[in-house]
C-alpha cells in the first residue's frame, strides 16, 4: 500500500487510489510526536510515519475489505517532530486490545519506495475512553463484548511489557464522542 499514489495524506477515513469506501465511526485525530532520545529528546523533522488500524467493525481495509484502503496513510513530521491524521476510533476485535499500528521511516521517499523502516510498533488506547465510545455508539456493538474478553495486560502484543512500558505505549485521549477525540503519543528513536 505504501507505494500506491494517494497514500500520503492527513485524512485517512477515506479510501484512495480510485477506491471510494469511507470508514465510519467516532472521529479521532491521531497526533504523534517523534523525538531523538540520544539528543535530549529533540524533535525529529522530515520523518515519515505510516499509520493503520481497523474500522468500527474490527476489519482491516485491504485484508478484510478488498474494495477499500481506508484507515491507512503516511504523514511527514514537521519542525516540531509532529504529524497528525484524521481518523476514527478503532474497534476492539476478538483477542486484541484496541490499538493503532505505526511504522517510522527516515523520509517520505523511504516510506513510499518500500525501503526498510526504522521502527514498527503499536499504540494501545485507554480503556475508559474506548469503553465509553463502544457503549454509546451502535457502530461499535461488537466491541463491547470483545473489550470484556481481553485486557491490556493480557493482550498478545502488550502483555510482555511492564506496567510502566504499557503506560508509555498507551495514547492519551481527550475529547468526547460528539466532538471527537484527540489521541496523542510520543515516540522516541535512538
Amino acid at each position: 500500500v505504501l507505494t500506491e499514489s494517494g497514500v500520503v495524506r492527513q485524512d485517512i477515513r477515506t479510501s484512495f487510489g480510485g477506491m471510494t469506501p469511507v470508514a465510519e465511526g467516532v472521529t479521532m485525530e491521531i497526533r504523534i510526536r517523534l523525538v531523538d532520545v540520544n539528543a535530549a529528546c529533540s524533535p525529529l523533522a522530515g520523518h515519515a510515519i505510516y499509520v493503520w488500524h481497523c474500522d468500527a467493525l474490527g476489519r482491516y481495509s485491504i485484508y478484510a475489505t478488498d474494495d477499500s484502503n481506508y484507515l491507512r496513510g503516511v504523514g511527514v513530521t514537521d519542525a516540531n517532530g509532529e504529524v497528525s491524521f484524521t481518523s476514527i476510533v478503532p474497534a476492539c476485535y476478538d483477542g486484541r486490545w484496541p490499538h493503532v499500528h505505526f511504522e517510522v521511516f527516515a523520509s517520505i521517499d523511504a516510506a513510499v519506495s518500500g525501503d526498510q523502516s526504522l521502527l514498527i510498533s503499536q499504540f494501545a488506547l485507554p480503556e475508559k475512553v474506548v469503553a465509553a465510545v463502544y457503549a454509546a455508539d451502535p457502530r461499535y456493538a461488537q466491541s463491547v463484548a470483545n473489550l470484556g474478553d481481553v485486557s491490556l495486560a493480557g493482550d498478545g502484543v502488550f502483555r510482555d511489557n511492564t506496567a510502566e512500558q504499557i503506560a508509555t505505549q498507551t495514547m492519551v485521549m481527550t475529547g468526547d464522542s460528539l466532538a471527537g477525540f484527540v489521541a496523542s503519543a510520543t515516540v522516541g528513536l535512538a
